[in-house]
């Protein structure tokens, strides 16, 4: 019988890069191949924790297409899919775990990088059930997805698993966690009004929680972020991540110190400085061009920007224009590096508005915004106490600025909407200054309403109590 909660297989592949000892990939293989053949279940009953969906036990995992059940159990099950579909050049899981990573880019994910869609079993819903006053979102089904979209790449070598993965690392995962580092979310939620409750939706921050696994494991995700920032292979670096630091890696036979110098995400401007201790030494720097500075919202038809960015993306070494190729994501460098070689990359960060496939029914009518790889909220404490009652005009004008006194430092985004003044009457309303903060920082000033999705039209009404 397979495990029920998925976690020893990541366990057991860390063994065996750390021992060199095939038992244990092969002990992590046999735990995967065990699933979809306990007798146990009921196949015809549609309760997952009777047919054994629930925990992914339903179907052999070199069957299963559809991201499905508890949403954490399922991410460390697919990550350890992806670690030994790579070590062991396994194509039927190959073919299973890439089926899953479309369905869930595609189908089954927030656009602030959440997954896990409904309450009752913490787990994902149907195709395409992605509601918002509802929205579960556990904080350890972002960190599950991390691992998994870094083995995804890892496996594939394409940039868009690291465009998933910063857009949880951003805005889904990181809102987990206070500002003050000793308050956490359990759950991740898309909207909070008034006007409305259910069991599942956190309004506030907690210190801690019965079932402690979010804030433990938030202690234990974070220090590992430098891990994330590149990959090599004998001949070539990708730079991934974009966070101002100093690392060493091996290149070629040789230690190559890379420097970073940005404010990323607040700001566009990144620097690499390159320094061989063989120089000149040939390999290839990759550096990440983010899906959504190429007007990507998401590596599917889930969402989608309603508009272009207007700035070409450059790359200059030691201060000339250089040309590059774009191979799976990545800007392609190729020469013989010397010691102090400086590239600058400026990405756009211009505010972008999104808009969801028809078929997320909660989101017909309604605009998110997003600047860099942030996704932007309302909060009332900016908005005169209420955004329930909020209409965002067509053809709205945004701008941008840096506020250290607000959150500890921020962008804000600011425009006017108009507000619904009558609740009997939509078509009544007023025009009023808006603010956005980064959706990562909302509830660390209380509680009090807050909106991700907004609607364009006035006829989209809030849901009611219950």
């Amino acid at each position: 019988m397979a495990p029920g909660h998925e976690v020893v297989e990541m366990g057991l592949v860390k063994l065996y890069r750390v021992t060199g000892k095939k038992e244990y990939l092969d002990a992590a293989s046999f735990f995967l191949y065990e699933r979809g053949h306990f007798v146990g279940y009921d196949a015809t009953n549609p309760d997952p924790f009777k047919n054994g969906s629930y925990w992914q036990d339903h179907i052999p995992v070199v069957d299963q297409k559809e991201a499905i059940g508890h949403a954490v159990r399922a991410g460390y099950l697919y990550a350890a899919m992806a670690d030994v579909a790579a070590l062991n050049g396994d194509k039927a899981l190959l073919k299973a775990i890439d089926s899953i990573w479309v369905n869930l880019v595609s189908k089954k994910m927030y656009i602030q990088g959440g997954a896990g869609a409904i309450g009752n079993g913490e787990r994902y819903g149907k195709n395409d059930e992605l509601p918002n006053a509802t929205a579960y979102n556990e904080t350890c089904a972002a960190i599950a997805n991390v691992y998994w979209n870094q083995r995804m790449f890892q496996l594939h070598g394409d940039a868009k698993y690291i465009d998933i993965l910063e857009k949880i690392l951003y805005n889904g995962l990181l809102s987990g966690v206070g500002l003050d580092g000793k308050s956490f979310f359990y759950t991740n939620a898309m909207q909070v009004t008034d006007n409305f409750k259910h069991n599942d939706l956190e309004p506030a921050r907690s210190g801690w929680f019965d079932c402690s696994c979010c804030p433990t494991n938030l202690t234990r995700l974070l220090p590992s972020i430098p891990g994330y920032m590149y990959a090599t292979t004998n001949q070539q670096l990708f730079i991934n991540l974009f966070i101002s630091s100093n690392t060493s890696v091996t290149i070629n036979h040789s230690t190559v110190n890379i420097e970073q110098q940005n404010n990323y995400p607040w700001e566009g401007n990144l620097i690499f400085k390159v320094h061989p201790t063989t120089t000149p030494l040939p390999f290839t720097i990759n550096i990440r061009i983010p899906g959504w500075a190429t007007g990507v919202a998401m590596p599917s038809d889930l969402y989608h920007f309603t508009n272009q960015v207007s700035s070409k993306i450059n790359i200059s070494i030691n201060g000339k224009i250089t040309p590059y190729t774009i191979v799976n994501g990545y800007a392609v460098l190729t020469r013989r590096w010397k010691s102090g070689d400086c590239i600058t990359m400026q990405l756009p960060m211009e505010v972008q508005t999104i808009q969801a496939n028809p078929h997320l029914k909660d989101d017909i009518g309604k605009i998110a915004l997003q600047k860099g790889p942030l996704m932007y909220c309302a909060e009332s404490a900016d908005n005169a106490g209420s955004i329930s009652s909020i209409v965002m005009p067509q053809h709205i004008v945004f701008s941008s600025k840096f506020d250290s006194n607000v959150l500890q430092g921020v962008n804000t985004i600011k425009g006017n909407v108009l507000r619904q003044t009558d609740t009997l009457n939509p078509t009544k309303t007023i025009q009023v200054p808006f603010t956005a903060i980064p959706y990562y920082a909302w509830a660390n000033r209380g509680k009090g309403e807050m909106m991700l999705w907004f609607p364009q039209q006035k006829e989209v009404v809030m849901p009611t109590k219950r």
